[in-house]
């Protein structure tokens, strides 16, 4: 099920959708994606809130060394492809040299991770490839497979739609952070019960609105537990 009835032929975004491959360039580098609409549905095209946060990360300079991050709902990769690049970080001494940049796990169900692995492997030079771990992760289900509140960052791209869902990933970002844990999630809002996700999201967590791209018409929105709202 799309998210939005696209048709083939149906303009400039359902070509965009259907195309086999997405080019972008994030941290430096240029990415190429491959896309596979007609086997794997959303999981498997880039949608505009993965490149709005992507864009936010880079252009606030936000802090991703040393850190670790987790995506949920990972698709195509490219958010935490980017996120890997971006958190890249030095080495130390003494030799041999040990990277210090994001530790990052970018998730799907099982039936996208062959995909997203070989847009991950293809997309990171061969010293951050060990930083990138791609893993299953359905929501709600075997979260002893993820250390409870282990993660720095929890981030989402286009992930809130489906209603029967909701609990599930409440119950999925709970599990995952801790009272320091910043959790980023990039939304278009197109029906009504994406704003019951955010109110049900405020009953558990501080949220704020941090960004609005209103040319693709998404928002960025932070949520951390309790009243806290750390700089990043």
């Amino acid at each position: 099920m799309a998210l939005v009835p696209y048709e083939e032929g149906g303009g400039w975004a359902a070509r965009q959708l259907h195309s086999p491959s997405a080019t972008f360039h994030f941290a430096s580098r240029t990415i190429h994606l491959q896309q596979d609409w007609r086997r794997l549905g959303v999981a498997a095209v880039v949608w505009d809130a993965a490149v709005v946060l992507c864009a936010y990360l880079e252009m606030e300079g936000i802090d991703l060394k040393d850190r670790s991050v987790i995506e949920l709902g990972a698709g195509t990769g490219l958010l935490g492809i980017v996120v890997t690049l971006l958190g890249k970080g030095s080495f130390c001494e003494p030799c041999p040299p040990i990277p210090l940049g994001a530790r990052v796990t970018i998730t799907d169900r099982a039936a996208a991770l062959e995909f997203l692995e070989s847009n991950v492997q293809a997309n990171l030079p061969p010293e951050l490839r060990p930083r990138a771990v791609v893993k299953e992760l359905t929501w709600g289900k075997d979260l002893d497979n993820f250390p409870p509140g282990a993660f720095d960052f929890v981030l989402g791209a286009d992930i809130v739609y489906l209603e029967e869902t909701f609990a599930e990933l409440l119950q999925t970002l709970e599990h995952l952070c801790s009272e320091r844990t910043v959790i980023l999630l990039s939304c278009r809002i197109r029906y009504e019960r994406d704003l019951k996700f955010l109110k049900m999201l405020r009953e558990r967590f501080s949220v704020s609105e941090v960004h609005y791209d209103s040319s693709k018409d998404v928002h960025i929105y932070k949520a951390q537990r309790g009243s806290r709202k750390d700089d990043f």
